[in-house]
């Protein structure tokens, strides 16, 4: 180095307050949410009485998350995200489902509007709140072009008149505060989109159907119907002023900056993936410990030269999968740009991750893996859902084909 300026040191050691934290938040999953989680699992209902433990303490709450979230290091939010999806990812969930809606406000709006919703979502220990992040429909999942739930502009009133129906909402209909994204000027695909807050009993807005779902049971999971949902307007998140900018560029072919629903997911890819490493951790330390203890043909079956090459593939990809998440968590907190995709990459490589590990401790623990006497099967069908919601496998692969490529990959 000739520049008197000294490089910064590098240390991927965390600091003292987020071990603290990390330790606080896996004695939570540890003492409440795993011990409960079989049985929510099976109720299929939101775990609230553990929501309330949490806002107690005050781990379910707008300023632990925001914390967490602006932290200098860039990487609290995945190392509070692995330990509680650690505990159990469906219960993890019913915990950090409100914060994508958080994100979504926090992406698209005002200050003001920052201010005026998310508290709403969150409430307190005595009052707690949901937020439901609403972009998906029955014809338009990754395809967020295809959205057809429409706003319309009602200029005397000054409201926006919301229809159309969502599906796969975590949260929807049950929630306090819904964040929907809608289509203002089909024309346009997917520039024509905006977010919409839609505020506490609001008439018109209801749940449909709630689904029975394969994994992540303790998480609720519904349509939303919005049926002439009537919003003020400063509910349009970034304001009309804005929007009406944006879609005028997008109308004369220049580039009419960020779309709602993407704004969104792409600040929680990393988050998303932070919660796969959590989960695949689970079920590897779960089978490590098993095949220490486990005796096959006089001797344990971690002993057995292929039973450790599975656990070492496990360890190798699950710290491979963390690594790529803190990084593109630093390199969001710092206002990098995803030059590689570095977002998807993460979520990506998590994902999968996840599903492989899991699925491998089920055949490393034999008959036992796969009943429900025994957590690795559960883990399992959890797992699933990372390479589905917020951008599924393909789309990521997609997106960082594009990026690496410059090309326009379909």
């Amino acid at each position: 180095m000739t520049d008197e300026t000294p490089a910064p040191a590098f240390s991927l050691e965390l600091g003292e307050d987020l071990r603290e934290v990390r330790d606080w938040v896996h004695a939570f999953a540890r003492d409440v949410i795993r011990p409960a989680a079989a049985e929510w699992d099976e109720r299929e209902e939101t775990p609230w009485p553990i929501l309330q433990e949490a806002a107690r303490i005050g781990l379910y709450s707008l300023d632990f998350f925001a914390t967490q979230m602006f932290h200098p290091s860039g990487v609290a939010v995945p190392v509070v995200y692995e330990e509680l999806y650690w505990g159990d990812p469906g219960i993890a969930l019913a915990l950090t489902g409100t914060t994508l809606a958080a994100v979504a406000v926090a992406a698209n709006g005002t200050q003001e509007q920052v201010l005026e919703w998310t508290p709403q979502m969150f409430g307190g220990p005595d009052d707690v709140r949901l937020g439901a992040f609403c972009s998906s429909e029955p014809d338009a999942g990754s395809d967020v072009g295809a959205i057809r739930t429409r706003a319309v502009y009602d200029e005397a009133a000054d409201e926006w008149v919301l229809n159309g129906t969502k599906t796969w909402i975590t949260n929807g209909g049950i929630a306090d505060v819904h964040v929907v994204v809608a289509s203002v000027d089909p024309a346009l695909g997917v520039r024509g989109q905006a977010s919409f807050v839609v505020p506490p009993r609001t008439k018109g807005l209801s749940q449909g159907q709630k689904f029975s779902k394969h994994g992540i049971r303790a998480s609720h999971t519904a349509e939303v119907i919005l049926d002439d949902v009537r919003v003020p307007g400063r509910c349009l998140l970034g304001g009309k002023e804005r929007l009406d900018e944006r879609l005028a560029r997008a109308r004369e072919g220049r580039s009419s900056g960020g779309q709602a629903a993407m704004k969104t997911f792409e600040a929680s890819r990393p988050a998303v993936g932070a919660m796969a490493v959590g989960c695949a951790r689970a079920a590897y330390e779960y089978t490590r410990d098993y095949v220490r203890q486990r005796r096959q043909f006089g001797r344990p079956l971690g002993d057995n030269q292929a039973v450790a090459f599975t656990l070492a593939d496990m360890a190798t990809r699950i710290d491979a999968a963390r690594l790529l998440v803190w990084r593109a968590s630093w390199m969001a907190r710092h206002g990098k740009d995803f030059a590689q995709a570095e977002g998807s990459m993460s979520k990506l490589f998590a994902s999968e991750t996840a599903t492989w590990v899991t699925q491998n401790a089920i055949r490393l623990l034999g008959g036992n893996g796969y009943t429900r006497d025994y957590p690795v099967e559960r883990w399992h069908r959890d797992a699933t859902i990372f390479t589905i919601f917020e951008g599924a496998s393909e789309i990521q692969r997609l997106i960082i084909g594009r990026t690496i490529t410059g090309l326009p990959l379909r």
